[in-house]
């Protein structure tokens, strides 16, 4: 989806999926080459006008991953909000943050990220999307402090070892399928 807002200063919402899988000998993280920006990064996207953030997650992961979301857990805070009534409580992101849309020169267009944490321990059931990146690649924890500055953002690097030295162990993994995240249809426009 292209951005909603354009003028200069205006934000996007939008969500990244830092997905672990954790199958192999040792937990290795999902990165995609972004076609127009050349890095390496983490899939995701903008959330769109007719969706909420969760419903992106899930476009998004199977779009961009061909992971289902009952493919995938997400990793979660012991204590964390329960239910509310007439309240849809969404997964917790790992991080909310402002990031630049145009790194290194003088920023006209922002995203606001929610990053959530994703785990699973099988193969994609579908294939990537038509149109999207098929460069993907899994890489262990060395291959990720391995990859050159210009070929991957230092937050992309520092968001997937938080993940894999301090969140993988310490938060249990919830099925992302099963959770009553979101109760609300999605629309088309």
């Amino acid at each position: 989806m292209p951005h909603l807002h354009t003028a200069p200063g205006q934000h996007d919402l939008t969500v990244s999926l830092f997905l672990v899988r954790t199958d192999g000998p040792e937990p290795v993280v999902l990165l995609h080459h972004h076609r127009s920006l050349g890095v390496w990064m983490q899939t995701g996207g903008h959330v769109e006008l007719t969706e909420t953030p969760w419903q992106a997650v899930a476009h998004e992961l199977r779009e961009e991953t061909g992971y289902e979301l009952d493919q995938v857990a997400v990793l979660q805070p012991a204590l964390r909000l329960g239910p509310l009534p007439d309240n849809d409580v969404h997964p917790q992101p790992i991080c909310l943050r402002t990031v630049p849309v145009a790194r290194g020169v003088e920023h006209e267009h922002w995203h606001i990220d929610l990053g959530f944490a994703l785990v699973t321990a099988e193969a994609p059931r579908l294939a990537v999307s038509p149109g999207e990146s098929t460069e993907l690649a899994w890489l262990t924890r060395r291959q990720l402090l391995d990859l050159p500055a210009g070929e991957t953002y230092e937050d992309v690097r520092q968001i997937h070892l938080y993940i894999l030295d301090r969140l993988l162990d310490a938060w249990p993994a919830v099925p992302a399928a099963e959770a009553d995240w979101d109760r609300r249809p999605t629309l088309s426009l």
